[in-house]
């Protein structure tokens, strides 16, 4: 006698291994996401750019006192750098770091990525979203409000 079930046995996948294989997937794809987070990688990305920022105007520091026999030299005179954490913008209470190096030492001023923390109009209207301080030993340092780490600053 002949088994009746074989002849009407239908091949396919079972709504449980559909399920499976789903879920399975589902939990690849959030893996994935929380690896390479998006939002963290922007961050990134901007605190690098600052970095890159800060180090681009302390050269162009570096050699406009190398150019000047130990000074710097903004708008034709010597300039002191502050020596107390001063930003770099355009108003009257921040050092006017234009002047000293556009266009010699720089084709134009670096500004926070961050547009709410830096900004430019132009040269008589900018906010570089980075601070400025020369210490007792004539170190400068240039410093920024990062993302992901709270500070970030260069000295030389």
């Amino acid at each position: 006698m002949r088994n009746t079930y074989t002849k009407h046995k239908k091949r396919g996948f079972t709504l449980i291994e559909i399920l499976v294989v789903i879920g399975i997937i589902g939990i690849l794809a959030a893996v994935v996401l929380v690896a390479v987070n998006p939002n963290r990688q922007f961050k990134q990305a901007r605190d690098s750019q600052r970095i890159a920022n800060i180090n681009a105007i302390l050269n162009g520091i570096g050699q406009n006192i190398s150019d000047h026999q130990g000074q710097l030299h903004c708008a034709g005179s010597v300039s002191g750098i502050p020596n107390v954490v001063t930003p770099m913008n355009s108003d009257v209470t921040g050092f006017d770091i234009i002047e000293c190096l556009v266009p010699d030492y720089l084709p134009k001023v670096p500004y926070d990525p961050d547009q709410t923390k830096g900004t430019y109009v132009s040269d008589d209207q900018y906010s570089t979203g980075y601070s400025i301080v020369q210490d007792a030993d004539g170190r400068i340092t240039v410093s920024a409000i990062g993302e992901l780490q709270p500070t970030i600053e260069v000295t030389r």
